[in-house]
């Protein structure tokens, strides 16, 4: 296990007033510190899109205890490289929890999260994770579970909404019959995560379904996938792996000459994608977008930017920076509004406060409730033109109880 243990100072100013804090009778001590553990995949097979993660909630740390901490008292985050690996996931929450008593962490994929989600649940740690599944969404099961994204679930229920309603429209051929769509995942729980739902929303829909078929997260070849579906010849396909192997799916799919059209989940589509996939991305490769680009011109953008200058002003970043800064920052707004000590229950009560919480267009208005832990129901729809990713248009799907969930 490699970890990066980032200790986060205070300016002098706050270090005096810590050193020299007075405590009224009967007034809970204020923590010296607020520990907040990290599980990263910063070396695994979603390492792609989790190194810029990470490095955006490490400067997010560090932005947060800049600007004053939690109410005066900083934060440490503990950054730990699981590699994407559940056995090793298990064993550094256990170590997070055990020697440094973490009451949230700040966590990374859907096996491990899913795999930890009840023993966190049991042992009252607030869990944010960068897995958008929708088996975490629901209180009544996994209650201490928050994540920012769009649910993979409800970003596929949209991906679906705009298949059937423009099927004319990017194919005038299919006018007098139904919409064949394929659906492409890798065989993890990533992957799997959202495919009941979409499959279920595209038959209510009126949607064919073609065969699945599985491409792993670090496939250099999707031909013979490819070559697998080309008989059913679907007008579009979903594609649910990470920037990678989407990029490895388009190049073989122009090199095979498909006509189908790819719409493509989150951590599939980003910057990096018209350069790795080329020409082969151009008009084929559309994506669901629950944050803004880096750099976008949107308010929450400038402390990023400002952070960025300060800290790396060489680097170059994704969206992915955007969600991990994101994230924190929704933990930061929750951590001022905790009532009496740092605890997971209370931080648990806290995040369940937030209504239409405003990230200054970094993602559609947070919000948590008792009984809803789904953070949003919009998000956008880009594709890939001449090189670069130009807006398509906004989506939204209905906040259904029975979406709760799954």
């Amino acid at each position: 296990m490699k970890r990066i243990h980032i200790v986060l100072k205070l300016s002098s100013i706050f270090a005096v007033l810590f050193a020299f804090v007075f405590i009224a009778p009967g007034e809970a001590q204020k923590p010296k510190v607020i520990k907040v553990g990290g599980i990263f995949d910063m070396t695994g097979p979603t390492s792609d899109v989790g190194k810029d993660y990470a490095q955006g909630a490490v400067d997010a740390a560090r932005y947060i205890n800049e600007h004053g901490g939690v109410h005066g008292i900083p934060i440490e985050l503990l950054a730990n490289d699981y590699g994407y690996k559940i056995p090793e996931a298990v064993k550094t929450y256990k170590n997070l929890r055990d020697a440094h008593n973490v009451q949230i962490i700040q966590g990374w994929g859907t096996g491990d999260t899913e795999a930890l989600s009840k023993t966190i649940n049991e042992e009252k740690v607030v869990y944010m994770s960068a897995s958008y599944s929708s088996h975490l969404n629901d209180p009544s099961k996994t209650p201490y579970n928050f994540f920012v994204g769009t649910s993979y679930s409800d970003a596929i229920r949209m991906a679906m909404k705009y298949v059937n309603e423009t099927i004319t429209e990017h194919f005038p051929e299919a006018k007098g019959r139904k919409p064949r769509v394929v659906f492409i995942y890798p065989d993890v729980g990533y992957g799997r995560a959202p495919i009941p739902a979409g499959k279920a929303f595209a038959q209510e829909l009126g949607i064919d379904i073609g065969p699945d078929q599985n491409v792993a997260l670090t496939a250099l070849d999707a031909t013979s996938q490819l070559l697998s579906m080309k008989g059913f010849d679907p007008d579009w396909a979903w594609v649910g792996g990470t920037t990678m192997s989407t990029a490895t799916i388009l190049k073989d799919a122009a090199k095979l000459g498909l006509r189908t059209k790819f719409i493509i989940n989150n951590w599939g589509f980003d910057e990096n994608l018209p350069k790795l996939a080329g020409p082969a991305a151009d008009e084929r490769a559309y994506g669901m977008v629950p944050f803004a680009f880096w750099g976008e011109n949107v308010p929450g953008m400038k402390a990023i930017m400002e952070a960025h200058r300060k800290y790396h002003p060489n680097d170059t970043h994704t969206i992915r920076y955007v969600q991990g800064w994101t994230t924190m920052m929704v933990m930061w707004e929750a951590l001022k509004r905790v009532k009496g000590e740092y605890t997971g229950p209370n931080i648990k009560a806290a995040l369940e406060t937030l209504r239409n919480f405003d990230t200054g267009g970094l993602c559609a208005p947070i919000t948590f409730t008792p009984d809803d832990h789904r953070p949003n129901v919009k998000e956008k729809i880009y594709k890939v033109s001449n090189g670069k990713l130009v807006f398509v248009k906004d989506v939204e799907i209905a906040r259904e109880k029975r979406f709760i969930g799954w």
